[in-house]
């Protein structure tokens, strides 16, 4: 039986003792470091030519921000490389328009390096780094946005009835184990209607499926499901 080759991570962050401490705790854990990059530009130049796994991306940074940096490295669809934000709490309106670029999720800096590890393991197989509590931060940052003027809940009508309701509950924070309880199937049920769900949107991972249930009106902020 073939071992798989370590997942290779890429970490852009302009501070030097910050990418040396994310780069001895990869290492240890058996993940190779693809590059470093101090800036967004070199970020996306190390990206092209590196094709890392998982892109560990600062926001704030010289150059090119790491925003720009994430929608470029992520436009190439499926084939790119997952990019997880590293912020701090305080970053809410940045985190919100990263996860729209393509992000996979964030994750605060002063994580646990357990919690680091997870993350890029997590990003690599193509699910969201998006946990109940931070969903409900962005939910909570949507409730500070304007209502949409035109909703467009059409974009929706492709799902079936079961497949919408599970999209209403991921939109609200829950867990897949917290939908499974309140639909009374079993978990391996609801990743598959995840999986469908998402498939029929034409959506990246978790995340875009909850700015997309906001987005089209679907989910209103302070309305019950």
């Amino acid at each position: 039986m073939t071992t798989p080759a370590p997942l290779r991570v890429l970490v852009a962050d302009d501070q030097e003792l910050v990418r040396a401490g994310f780069c001895v705790i990869l290492e240890a854990a058996g993940l190779t470091v693809a590059g470093e990059a101090t800036d967004g530009a070199q970020a996306v130049e190390i990206a092209a030519r590196e094709h890392p796994d998982v892109v560990l991306m600062d926001i704030r940074m010289p150059v090119m921000d790491g925003l720009e940096a994430t929608r470029r490295i992520t436009a190439d669809g499926a084939d790119a490389p997952k990019v997880v934000i590293l912020t701090t709490f305080d970053l809410d309106d940045y985190v919100y328009e990263a996860l729209r670029a393509g992000a996979s999720g964030f994750l605060l800096k002063d994580a646990p390096r357990a919690d680091l590890i997870a993350a890029v393991r997590i990003a690599a197989a193509g699910d969201a780094l998006l946990s109940p509590s931070i969903t409900r931060r962005l939910i909570e940052a949507f409730a500070r946005r304007p209502a949409p003027a035109a909703p467009a809940p059409s974009r929706l009508a492709s799902l079936t009835p079961r497949e919408r309701d599970i999209l209403l509950l991921v939109a609200r924070g829950h867990s897949n184990t917290e939908i499974a309880s309140e639909l009374v199937v079993s978990e391996a049920t609801v990743k598959t209607h995840v999986g469908h769900l998402l498939a029929k949107l034409d959506l990246r991972d978790r995340v875009q499926a909850v700015i997309l249930a906001y987005e089209t009106g679907a989910v209103i902020p302070g309305q019950p499901t």
